[in-house]
């Protein structure tokens, strides 16, 4: 699932305003070309987890998997769930290796699908204000000890294409979401190193928080 926010580099532009941003849609869209993205994982994801020990991940809008198979590459037991089952099953076709769990999942309308574990990662995935229990949801999947990291197109990026980026919870947004057992590590904007999006998208908000253990 992506709308403005691309995840990996796109090689087609990411949706468009008038996109409903149903499982039907982004059905039509991976079913539109032999592969949507980049197999590039984010960057964002190489700089905020490399210095963490492998446990658990959970990640957010999965795509065609190209962060999971970087984490299951280091050492992580990867849950990776996208809302559109041509993504699902294209990933799954890529890497059917059994460190990574590939799962159709809407995690705006239903529960996420994991609890307690060790990172929760969601690269431009679109939560609307309006399903902010959704970003709590991701929130409380994170387990004692263990890090979220919430990554966004800059918001120049984001109107470039047509979008509002303050109809969606922000990164930063999520620090109003954790209570006093949480330590944030990371919020800023950063460039990218590689524009995505037509050029569009030069940087990135990036927000990380850890849970302290118990």
């Amino acid at each position: 699932m992506a709308t403005e926010n691309s995840r990996p580099d796109t090689m087609t532009e990411p949706s468009r305003p008038d996109d409903p941003g149903t499982a039907e849609g982004w059905d039509a869209r991976y079913s539109s070309a032999d592969r949507l993205w980049t197999s590039d994982v984010n960057p964002a994801l190489v700089a905020e987890v490399s210095g963490i020990d492998p446990g658990t991940a959970l990640d957010v809008g999965s795509g065609e998997g190209a962060d999971a198979r970087w984490l299951a590459d280091r050492g992580w037991q990867v849950t990776a769930l996208d809302i559109s089952q041509v993504a699902v099953d294209r990933a799954r076709e890529i890497d059917l290796r059994p460190s990574i769990t590939w799962l159709r999942a809407d995690v705006i309308a239903d529960d996420v699908p994991a609890t307690g574990v060790d990172l929760v990662t969601a690269h431009y995935f679109p939560i609307p204000k309006e399903n902010v229990d959704a970003a709590r949801r991701l929130v409380d999947a994170v387990g004692p000890g263990g890090s979220l990291l919430v990554v966004a197109h800059a918001p120049e990026g984001v109107r470039a294409h047509g979008f509002d980026p303050d109809a969606y919870v922000q990164p930063g947004d999520f620090a109003d979401l954790l209570d006093d057992d949480w330590d944030i590590v990371t919020d800023e904007t950063r460039e990218r190193g590689k524009a995505a999006g037509g050029g569009h998208h030069t940087h990135d908000v990036v927000f990380r928080a850890r849970r302290r253990a118990d």
